[in-house]
């Protein structure tokens, strides 16, 4: 393995006072040295700012704090663009503020990139970490999903992107992966319209589109589990249904206008866009927006048990999305 590549390690943090200084420990204990730190401010008001400041004046060549013009709070897609604009690393990682590396983490991934100039991202599974707290309730709790798919073997564009959208295989963690920097910059970065919440998704499209990837079995990554995460919040609030329905109708577009082919991508995405239109409120009045879709998730279910590939291929080739929810 080489010494000589630069991983960048980008940390978006806003008001994570209570785990920011654990996150980046975990940087810097990583066996694997030649990293660079990018703790990228989204506008904190807490104490956040001045334990990233504290760490950078510890260790001022390697780590560097970066902000919105303004102190800005501009969301984690333009937060994380800010470190990609500014790293300098062969490949990018990525741990948000409140999550964890495992020691090996930089130095298992390194490895493989070094080795194989054939993949330009490398995904591992994630520990759900809920035993941080402490609590007796929460120690049996954590728990490391099946990622779905064959271990080490690469996966050329676009194979893993339906798979991610039906739900077949476990969406990665970004705190999981590593990716050239070359890559992450030919594909734009995130989009900063995703500010939070499928952020992350409308980035795997993208790479998923674009590279061969390679998912492997290792647990290299902790995703901390808490009542105010960003996940946890929208999932109380019920933006999860909104902003899928949103990640769906970019997607379409963003298919269309880098004219992508691929017959099996738009049936997934006709499918999927299929469970937020209308016409099932007609035939079973009353039904409400989430029943409707439990519904249509059934038939679709049914629909792939029963009918061949080709004859669902023909089905909804030439269907088209209806712009009702």
């Amino acid at each position: 393995m080489s010494n000589n590549s630069l991983v960048s390690a980008i940390i978006i943090f806003r008001n994570e006072e209570k785990f920011l200084r654990e996150a980046i420990e975990s940087v810097l204990a990583q066996t694997y040295e030649h990293w660079e730190v990018l703790l990228i401010d989204d506008g904190s008001t807490d104490n956040s700012t001045e334990i990233a400041l504290n760490f950078v004046r510890l260790e001022s060549s390697k780590i560097h704090y970066l902000e919105h013009t303004g102190h800005q709070n501009r969301g984690m897609s333009a937060s994380r663009n800010l470190g990609i604009h500014h790293a300098k690393g062969r490949y990018i990682a990525f741990l948000d503020a409140d999550d964890f590396w495992l020691p090996r983490k930089l130095e298992v991934q390194v490895g493989i990139l070094d080795s194989r100039p054939d993949i330009d991202m490398v995904f591992g599974n994630t520990k759900y970490w809920f035993s941080w707290s402490g609590r007796a309730q929460d120690c049996q709790s954590d728990f490391i999903p099946i990622l779905g798919i064959e271990e080490n073997s690469r996966l050329d564009p676009p194979l893993l992107l339906p798979l991610l959208l039906e739900g077949k295989v476990s969406v990665p963690c970004t705190c999981s992966l590593l990716v050239r920097s070359d890559a992450m910059r030919r594909i734009g970065g995130f989009e900063d319209s995703f500010p939070g919440m499928y952020e992350d998704q409308v980035f795997y499209a993208k790479i998923c589109l674009s590279v061969p990837i390679l998912a492997t079995g290792d647990c290299l990554a902790w995703y901390r589990q808490h009542p105010e995460s960003a996940t946890s919040v929208a999932v109380k609030s019920g933006y999860v249904e909104i902003m899928h329905y949103e990640f769906l109708q970019w997607l379409e577009s963003y298919c269309h206008n880098h004219h992508v082919r691929d017959a099996l991508i738009w049936q997934t995405i006709r499918r999927q866009l299929w469970l937020y239109d209308n016409p099932v409120q007609r035939i079973i009045p009353g039904l409400s927006s989430q029943r409707r879709r439990w519904v249509k998730k059934w038939i679709l279910q049914a629909e792939e048990a029963l009918l061949p590939q080709a004859i669902r291929m023909r089905l909804w080739a030439g269907r088209r999305k209806n712009d009702e929810i």
